[in-house]
């Protein structure tokens, strides 16, 4: 009541039953007495958290399940130890202390919320044990060492799990297969019997196939029902010396489950490839060279591969082992001399020699085959150097032709422009034939099955060769958006008929040109005159030199002129009163 010190009044104060507290404080002057003045105050008081309650676990058993199909660490449950203290205090830690699931699952803590997680640790299988039973325990690892007489500070729980049936994909037996299988097996051979299981109680049958994909060369083929893994075509080791393939294990009353297990084959050599060169081999013989002169040296190349390595083993074939010009030196090193036996080569007499040489590997069976080294005479000067051989008659064009190809290209590319050019320049130089401006006086007779296009249509024909009818037999534009009708007008001219010599050998010349082109299409025929014909039953036609005009002009003979002038009697004819053609 003097100093104003606030103390506790009750020992074992519990914050888990009562936190907060409100204390109200009078003070007074005059010592208290009456009369005196007193003002009050509140003071709120929170009890701070100790670590006095251990962990109780709500229920002392936990029923689980789990499929069987759970992967590893998949979650299977969650178990919760209450503490009444916060914070710190409250803090947790779960672990496995006993059951029969130890090394199957696991237990973690979750330090947000302080539950325990169960966890798959390994594959389960219902096949192989049903049910778990697990103890677990949770404990506080903040302990103080005053409050120790209040635990112990942790509990323990059992949880029970169940292992549910689930159907399983058939497995197999052992989970990879190797094979070593010798090149020239025999086709149908059975080299591996695949194996596989429904792991379920049913025990499904089992079918077994092969992943295409993982064998497109289509070498293997697996029974069905047996598994037997078999050869379908033949091996080379030369061409794949590995196989990786994927057998496939299908339950017959469930197609959706499959297990597959891979098998890797190994094609083991076999003998069956004869050694030969190592590429074509041709030598040169100088016409001076000595006897023992080495002049090629040979070595072999075999597909196979044996265990110890190849060698190969050189000699000249039988017709050839008395061969009086080369002799051979194996040197046991897998490569061979070619040397000359004699001296006094003639090119004149033989230009090439062809020698046979045998080559033999050590594998079992031994195989052999035969190459042939081919050697030209040449002559050489004293140094040994090549001079010329018949070899070099055919190498050398060969080098030479594409450059020689192209200059003589060119040179016919420069000789047909520069002719092109000569005969542009002699045509522009030609005159034109000129013709009076009196005399000009021309007739175009020209047929067309449809209406011209009038001033603006430029393409029936070129009115320049009606100036130059010189040109005209060289210059002709045909018409391409229409095929008009040519008829000969020889029809039309009786021939008895007087008319200049000149025009009549011009028609008929035309006329012989066009009948005996067989392949020329039927464009349009320009047709130029001097000077008018004479003689025409329907005399001429033209309006030149006209004294008439259009109105005192008559047109009723053309209705004498017979059918083919009808159409101009119909235009041109006289009308009556009542407007009928006459």
């Amino acid at each position: 009541s003097i100093s104003g010190l606030i103390r506790t009044a009750l020992m074992n104060m519990d914050r888990e039953a009562k936190e907060y507290y409100e204390v109200i404080i009078q003070a007074k002057d005059m010592g208290g007495q009456l009369g005196g003045l007193a003002g009050t105050t509140i003071v709120n008081i929170t009890l701070s958290d100790v670590n006095d309650n251990p962990p109780r676990f709500p229920q002392k058993h936990y029923q689980m399940s789990v499929l069987e199909s759970a992967p590893v660490s998949s979650t299977v449950g969650r178990v919760v130890a209450k503490d009444l203290d916060e914070g710190i205090n409250a803090e947790m830690k779960y672990s496995l202390v006993d059951g029969d699931g130890l090394d199957v699952f696991d237990i973690n803590t979750d330090p947000n919320y302080q539950v325990g997680i169960i966890t798959v640790r390994k594959p389960l299988s219902f096949e192989s044990k049903k049910s778990y039973t697990l103890k677990v325990e949770g404990a506080n690892p903040h302990l103080e060492m005053r409050f120790l007489n209040l635990g112990p500070f942790r509990d323990t729980t059992t949880v029970h799990i169940t292992v549910e049936d689930v159907d399983e994909p058939p497995v197999f037996e052992p989970s990879f297969y190797f094979v070593e299988v010798p090149e020239d097996v025999e086709i149908g051979t059975t080299i591996q019997t695949i194996s596989a299981k429904d792991p379920d109680v049913t025990n499904n049958s089992i079918r077994y196939s092969i992943d295409r994909s993982s064998d497109p060369g289509r070498f293997f083929y697996v029974d069905i029902t047996s598994g037997a893994l078999m050869t379908a075509r033949p091996l080379d080791r030369e061409d794949v010396s590995w196989h990786n393939i994927t057998v496939l294990a299908m339950e017959l009353n469930n197609p959706s489950q499959v297990g597959s297990v891979s098998v890797t084959v190994k094609v083991l050599d076999v003998n069956d490839n004869a050694p030969e060169f190592a590429r074509f081999y041709e030598a040169f013989v100088c016409e001076n060279a000595k006897a023992g002169q080495l002049i090629q040296t040979v070595s072999a190349i075999d597909r196979d591969d044996p265990q110890e390595g190849q060698h190969f083993y050189y000699s000249l074939a039988p017709e050839a082992a008395n061969n009086p010009n080369f002799t051979l030196r194996d040197n046991q090193d897998n490569t061979a001399w070619i040397l000359t036996r004699r001296s006094g080569f003639r090119q004149h007499e033989q230009n090439t020699f062809y020698v046979p040489i045998l080559i033999s590997d050590n594998g079992r069976p031994v195989l052999s085959s035969t190459g042939t080294l081919t050697v030209h005479v040449c002559s050489c000067d004293d140094d040994g150097m090549v001079m010329s051989c018949n070899a070099e008659a055919y190498v050398l064009p060969v080098s030479l032709s594409r450059g020689a190809l192209i200059a003589i290209l060119a040179c016919i590319f420069v000789l047909l422009v520069l002719v092109l050019l000569i005969l542009s320049m002699r045509r522009q130089r030609k005159q034109p034939y000129i013709i009076d401006e009196e005399e000009n006086i021309h007739e175009n007779i020209v047929r067309y099955d449809d209406e011209g296009g009038g001033e603006e249509d430029t393409e029936a024909f070129d009115i320049a060769a009606m100036w130059n009818p010189r040109e005209a037999q060289l210059v002709v534009k045909n018409r391409q958006d229409m095929l008009p009708e040519i008829e000969s007008l020889s029809r039309y001219v009786s021939q008895a008929c007087v008319m200049d010599n000149n025009v009549h050998n011009y028609v008929l010349a035309k006329l012989y040109e066009a009948d005996m082109d067989l392949w020329a299409p039927p464009f349009d025929s320009l047709q130029t005159y001097m000077f008018e014909g004479n003689g025409s039953v329907a005399e001429s036609l033209s309006s030149l030199q006209s004294v008439t005009t259009d109105s005192d002009q008559s047109y009723d003979y053309l209705t004498d002129w017979g059918p083919r002038f009808k159409k101009l009697a119909e235009m041109y004819g006289a009308t009556d009163s009542s407007g009928a053609l006459w």
